[in-house]
């Protein structure tokens, strides 16, 4: 599995606020820092899920499991998945799914790209399908996703 979050620093942004948006989602990562442009741009890599855990159990204690599945179902391609988080909400420590080409989260978004080498197992893990908000099929474990 191979992880990678990136979201842009804007002139008028102070860094360390959109490093702790990042950090209120995925908690404290290894970071560089790139120039995209007139931007700085956060890019944190692993290649595990451990960098996914807090995201994990912000998913499950916000009760968004069915609607986190539609937005990385609708960003799947063959074993990747990609979608974007609302910056601000990021910020205060909630998630909110965003589409980055509608202009939903007008600072730019943090985009996250996830590869699976299986991933039906990883969707299963990361967002299972519920019924009555209770999650059915749930992978226990990521493994080798």
């Amino acid at each position: 599995m191979k992880v990678l979050i990136k979201v842009e620093v804007r002139p008028t942004e102070d860094r360390n606020k959109v490093l702790q948006a990042v950090y209120n989602i995925f908690g404290e990562q290894r970071y560089k820092i790139e120039q995209v442009g007139d931007f700085e741009e956060i890019v944190i890599e692993c290649d595990d899920y451990s960098c996914l855990m807090k995201f994990y159990n912000l998913l499950r204690k916000e009760r968004i499991l069915d609607s986190a599945r539609q937005y990385l179902l609708r960003g799947r391609t063959l074993n990747t998945f990609t979608f974007f988080l609302n910056k601000q909400a990021a910020y205060v420590g909630h998630l909110s799914f965003c589409s980055y080409e509608y202009g939903e989260s007008p600072l730019g978004s943090i985009t996250v790209i996830i590869e699976a080498s299986s991933p039906e197992s990883f969707l299963n893990w990361l967002t299972p399908a519920t019924v009555n908000g209770k999650p059915v099929n749930e992978e226990s474990d990521p493994g080798d996703c």
